[in-house]
């Protein structure tokens, strides 16, 4: 992977974190008016909606592309994130107070990051590991209160298994990152929306006035859809943990635009919480891993320009255009250069 893809990667990563941390303040000024369920719902509706729009004027239609195999990781990244983590976190949300919530949820990318080291054999390190770990610890220390210490057991768990899902989705979604981004995170928006505004009108909810649906529905749209697809891009190029971990910036964002725009106050905490997650960012940025590595055969449909990795031939008519899309093949070779896991160094390590 080129310098310049893994910048491209690290900003994606980035600017999601920015998009859903700022979606946060202006989504909790809907609170008093839309019950957490109908609002989850519309937010993600928003989300799904909109990329699904997107995709179609832009490809003229909703077909994917997916493979057998990518279908099954889609499927449960959906059931994962789109169905079971928003409905345990209504449920925790009901059950616990918002500043154990926000203490709770920096779960999410320590499992992340767990399952992708663990399960999914993501290399890491012991730099690459401190610099999440101070990531994660400013976001605790932003979301500490005195009411934390009050603590309902029932929506602490509930939170943690949404928590949990949400986890398991991320790394499901890395197996298909290379994939249509736009069509993974509109269907993930689309059945979430669909998910939750069901169960909103299955209790008796009733919807709010227009002007707050569409608030929340751009909301949605940029903070959880466009996110997602950045997210995804990211995971393309820089694989689950890393992702994870500069995405966790989002509550300290989420909190400066809050002190910003909204007025709200600062604390000794915030700036505590900006140092350590400064330095965990810096620590990620200035990584460097380069050793002999063996690619092996592989066969994918992404994006791409011809470089390095990609030195093939084209059966169909080409344009000359760089970057363009089709399914194209790797042949094994093996060399050294500066890389991250992403979808072209998911190789083990000795």
């Amino acid at each position: 992977m080129s310098k310049l893809h893994s910048s491209s990667a690290t900003f994606a990563a980035l600017f999601a974190a920015f998009l859903f941390g700022a979606s946060t303040p202006f989504a909790k000024q809907l609170v008093g008016t839309i019950s957490p369920i109908l609002l989850a719902g519309l937010l993600y509706l928003g989300s799904g909606i909109g990329l699904g729009l997107a995709k179609l004027i832009r490809d003229k239609n909703w077909y994917s592309g997916l493979s057998k195999d990518e279908w099954q990781w889609l499927l449960g990244a959906i059931i994962f994130g789109g169905v079971l983590a928003p409905i345990f976190l209504m449920i925790g949300l009901v059950h616990t107070r918002a500043a154990t919530a926000s203490l709770l949820l920096n779960l999410e990318s320590v499992l992340t990051a767990v399952f992708a080291w663990i399960f999914f054999k993501e290399h890491t390190d012991r730099r690459i590991a401190f610099g999440m770990f101070l990531i994660v610890a400013g976001g605790v220390i932003l979301s500490w209160s005195k009411q934390t210490l009050s603590t309902n057991w029932v929506g602490s768990i509930a939170i943690a298994i949404a928590c949990l899902c949400w986890a398991v989705d991320n790394n499901l979604t890395r197996k298909i990152s290379s994939s249509d981004s736009l069509f993974i995170a509109g269907s993930k928006g689309l059945v979430a929306g669909i998910v939750n505004v069901s169960l909103a009108l299955a209790i008796g909810l009733t919807f709010p006035a227009w002007s707050n649906i569409n608030y929340a529905l751009l909301v949605g749209f940029l903070g959880y859809g466009v996110s997602l697809v950045l997210f995804i891009l990211a995971l393309r190029g820089l694989g689950t943990a890393r992702t994870g971990a500069y995405f966790s910036t989002a509550p300290f964002i989420g909190a400066a635009i809050a002190i910003i725009f909204l007025h709200e106050s600062t604390s000794l905490l915030f700036w505590i919480a900006a140092l350590l997650m400064g330095i965990g960012v810096w620590i990620h940025l200035t990584e460097h891993h380069d050793h002999t590595h063996t690619h092996e055969a592989l066969f994918h449909n992404h994006s791409h320009i011809h470089d390095e990795h990609h030195q093939h031939q084209h059966d169909t008519p080409w344009d000359g255009k760089e970057p363009h899309t089709h399914p194209h093949q790797h042949e094994p070779f093996t060399h050294s250069h500066h890389h991250y896991p992403d979808i072209h160094h998911r190789h083990k390590h000795k």
